[in-house]
């Protein structure tokens, strides 16, 4: 038996691709960033906790943890910075850094505890905080870039 369970449990590492997602957030020092991550709601018994972190998401909850929630609301908040925005019991745990700073470049881990073994919602997210470009033109000549 467990010959089984170990197999079970290599072929559940090799097989987290469909589990594990991720974006590319860029900004600029001085903005508000929104890291994106969301999870299905259909009913009340699918909101559940989760946890935001520093670095690739581990096997499980999330390393240098930045913010938990339990589903309804921020219960660990480690930086006043870092803030939960979005509609939590509907899914949006999306993780808005404010007056984002070169430092908060790197790699975050979005983590959606789902219960049963293996089940929980990864995603790794890239974030990355330029320094705001200075213009040395007169202020009536100012362009301004959008970024989607």
């Amino acid at each position: 038996h467990l010959y089984a369970l170990c197999s079970a449990t290599t072929f559940v590492f090799l097989s987290t691709g469909p589990t594990v997602s991720g974006s590319l957030v860029k900004g600029k020092v001085g903005q508000n960033i929104t890291v994106p991550c969301f999870y299905t709601v259909k009913r009340t018994q699918d909101i559940t906790s989760m946890c935001w972190g520093r670095d690739s998401c581990p096997v499980s909850k999330c390393y240098r943890t930045i913010i938990w929630t339990d589903g309804w609301k921020v219960t660990e908040q480690y930086n006043s910075r870092y803030m939960l925005k979005g509609n939590l019991p509907t899914g949006d745990v999306s993780l808005t850094i404010v007056n984002a700073e070169e430092g908060d470049s790197g790699i975050y881990c979005c983590r959606v505890e789902i219960s049963g073994w293996f089940n929980d919602q990864t995603s790794n997210h890239k974030v990355v905080i330029e320094k705001a470009r200075i213009s040395t033109a007169s202020p009536h000549i100012y362009t301004s870039e959008q970024t989607s």
